[in-house]
């Protein structure tokens, strides 16, 4: 943000005050000050304050007080006097520059204005006007990335992050929430989804090998246009929720490879209940036990082959087929027949979707 919009606001407030206030950086560094010989001084002293977390804390006679956006305060607004006055003055000063700066962030900030095109919180006939007013290319090939923080040390991810992609003209990280990053990043066009799980896993195995902060990741699909983030970013969230429910193994989940679960999650919920009810006689899909179960995932996973399946679970293939022959019994359908093992495998997806709850988006 211009220093010198600050620096304008401070004059003002001086002639009110009487006292001199000023701003510094998350540096120490005056950068903003009603007297201006001050304006580049760095006070190491007040660096040490600055590492810890305080509403407000009094130095050498001046009382100092953060602003900005959450996680990180980026700049502290100080006042000459350390009584209850010098509060009141501080805290009045933090708030007028809180709003300055947001205010400026909103009209000039591309980051800010990338954070709002994802959420949905600008009209979609304003996003090309205001992508022209920053000079923002409104074409250029982008993903989104949603990065979940599961299990974390005392590191700021949002940081690290932020480190790992500096070029702040093509890559935009922020925060949704204390548990959600975006990571908006600028990719090659007809860039494949491999490449894209590649690079969520890099982030990922770069927070937990070297910050101890375990993550899973969603990866949205690639879009050409300024206007199509929100919709990567919502695909993105699809993904962790559905991979919550039927890849529980994986910590980096790509939209595009949901397959039939991507189906399943936008079906409305009273279709998939009906669905359960004419393929499963009632009752029926509760009676299975444990090992019916995992017989029936064995044999999926075998490619629906007898032989395949019974060496797997070291069983004889008569002792298989007796099993199988006890499904056909309960539910009506026979597994070793391509349809009905398709409708079986569905409706198991469905159940486990229904029985888990997840967000829509």
């Amino acid at each position: 943000m211009s220093n010198r919009l600050f620096q304008g606001v401070l004059q003002q407030m001086h002639d009110i005050i009487n006292c001199e206030i000023g701003v510094i950086d998350c540096d120490a560094l005056v950068i903003a000050c009603s007297d201006s010989s001050r304006i580049g001084y760095t006070n190491e002293f007040i660096s040490l304050d600055l590492n810890e977390t305080y509403d407000y804390f009094i130095r050498d006679g001046y009382t100092y007080m953060p602003f900005g956006p959450k996680p990180k305060n980026e700049y502290y607004a100080f006042v000459e006097g350390t009584d209850e006055t010098a509060y009141k003055y501080v805290s009045l000063l933090s708030v007028a520059l809180s709003n300055l700066q947001q205010f400026y962030d909103e009209k000039y900030d591309r980051n800010n204005f990338v954070k709002n095109v994802v959420l949905d919180n600008i009209l979609p006939g304003d996003i090309q006007l205001k992508a022209r007013e920053l000079h923002f290319n409104s074409s250029v090939t982008r993903v989104v990335f949603l990065i979940r923080i599961v299990a974390s040390n005392d590191v700021s991810a949002f940081d690290v992050i932020q480190n790992l992609f500096p070029d702040k003209s093509k890559d935009f990280v922020f925060t949704i929430s204390e548990t959600n990053i975006v990571l908006i990043k600028e990719v090659r066009p007809n860039i494949e989804s491999g490449d894209l799980e590649k690079l969520a896993f890099s982030i990922a195995d770069t927070l937990l090998s070297e910050f101890y902060t375990r993550v899973n990741i969603g990866v949205g699909t690639v879009v050409d246009n300024v206007r199509n983030l929100a919709v990567s970013f919502r695909e993105a969230q699809i993904a962790l929720e559905v991979g919550k429910v039927f890849d529980t193994d994986k910590s980096i989940i790509s939209y595009e490879n949901l397959g039939i679960a991507r189906l399943i999650y936008h079906l409305p919920t009273n279709l998939c209940e009906t669905f359960l009810k004419e393929v499963f006689k009632k009752g029926s899909i509760e009676s299975l036990d444990q090992e019916t179960l995992f017989t029936i995932q064995k044999f999926f996973e075998n490619n629906l082959n007898v032989s395949e399946t019974s060496r797997k679970l070291f069983v004889h293939r008569n002792t298989l087929v007796y099993r199988l022959e006890k499904i056909k019994k309960l539910t009506g359908l026979d597994l070793r027949e391509f349809d009905h093992a398709i409708i079986f495998k569905i409706a198991l997806m469905v159940k486990k979707y229904l029985s888990s709850n997840p967000v829509k988006f």
